[in-house]
């Protein structure tokens, strides 16, 4: 396993960003329908398609996720990867239409320091028609594609992926997009909130602190009191290679959200537009009680190291932040292309602490 979403058969993930703009798009695609449902946490969420994923509603599978930057402006990256699906003559059937069903979220990233200044129309829809054409197996982590521009209270936002199996062998794998408005290290580090989780030193081995001090224990949100409920989000993906119904679907993404509480601190907040999307390409039975508790079980340990991988792997943006007087990441902080601890929330997780 390469410890990363596509991990599950039939599963690809594709970037496209542009630095200029310090912003970009991921899609995830399904080689065939998944079946899918979504479970929202946090106090300001931006979606496409979320009703669509309601128990109630009658499409139960899915042909891609797109995750985009850009605030409510990237809602558009849906429409770039629904058209490349067009192309490819996917999608749900209604006598000759076929329209391919892409559910999506979004995250804030209009404040970090890239020109947003894209004219008449945002970029998105065609990030996401080139993140959709770019799918693979094999993907980037860190400042790429949704989270170039992303970051946290303290650090770096980016891509982080990860993924693991139950006893029994049903694999279940994530896809997170960190834009947290809290932090995602035990103060300002080493120490990851994910640190029990973590498997083969992949963010670093450094375990938890020998002690927690008050300061650790603080509330750090991006941008203090001057932040708003639409600049932070933490959007993940989770897929599993199990049998399940849409209602499994989403009790697995409701467990799986446990992940957000283990690896960021505070988290699902008023500040926050927290999103799980869970997806099954249904190759293996499970157990519909037992089985499907071990299996939300395990997606929460791998949510977690995705967030943790997401910072651990991310670059520092080579401009500053553009946000109010005073707040965290001003213009009068200008953060190095590869900056220390303790700058603001486009400082690299310090590469010395590995």
């Amino acid at each position: 396993m390469k410890n990363l979403l596509t991990d599950i058969a039939g599963v690809r993930v594709g970037h496209a960003d542009d630095a200029r703009l310090a912003s970009g798009v991921t899609a995830v695609i399904f080689d065939r329908p998944a079946v899918a449902a979504i479970d929202v946490r946090g106090g300001g969420p931006g979606t496409r398609e979320g009703a669509l994923l309601d128990l109630a509603n009658t499409v139960e599978r899915i042909d891609a996720v797109a995750l985009g930057g850009g605030s409510a402006f990237g809602l558009e990256a849906g429409g770039g990867v629904q058209a490349w699906l067009a192309e490819q003559g996917r999608g749900f059937r209604i006598r000759e239409a076929v329209i391919p069903i892409v559910p999506g979220a979004i995250l804030f990233d209009l404040l970090n320091g890239g020109n947003k200044a894209w004219g008449r129309f945002a970029p998105y829809r065609d990030l996401g028609y080139t993140a959709a054409a770019a799918a693979n197996t094999k993907f980037a982590l860190g400042s790429v594609g949704a989270g170039l521009g992303a970051t946290t209270a303290n650090f770096k936002g980016g891509i982080g992926s990860a993924s693991a199996a139950t006893p029994s062998g049903v694999r279940v794998a994530a896809l997170a997009v960190v834009n947290a408005a809290g932090s995602v290290t035990v103060g300002d580090g080493p120490w990851f909130w994910a640190a029990p989780f973590e498997i083969d030193g992949e963010y670093g081995g450094r375990g938890l602190p020998p002690s927690f001090t008050p300061d650790m224990l603080t509330m750090r949100l991006k941008g203090g009191a001057a932040a708003t409920a639409v600049e932070n989000t933490t959007l993940a993906v989770v897929v599993t290679d199990a049998v399940l119904t849409k209602a499994q679907a989403k009790r697995l993404a409701m467990i799986a959200q446990t992940g957000f509480a283990r690896a960021i601190y505070p988290v699902h907040a008023p500040l926050d537009g927290d999103v799980v999307f869970a997806a099954a390409t249904g190759e293996k039975p499970v157990d519909p009680l037992i089985g499907l508790t071990e299996l939300g079980m395990v997606a929460a340990n791998v949510v977690a190291r995705a967030i943790a991988r997401g910072v651990y792997t991310a670059i520092a943006l080579p401009f500053p932040l553009r946000c109010r007087p005073g707040k965290i990441g001003s213009d009068s902080n200008r953060i190095p292309a590869i900056a220390p601890a303790k700058i603001a929330s486009t400082a690299r997780f310090d590469p010395s602490y590995r």
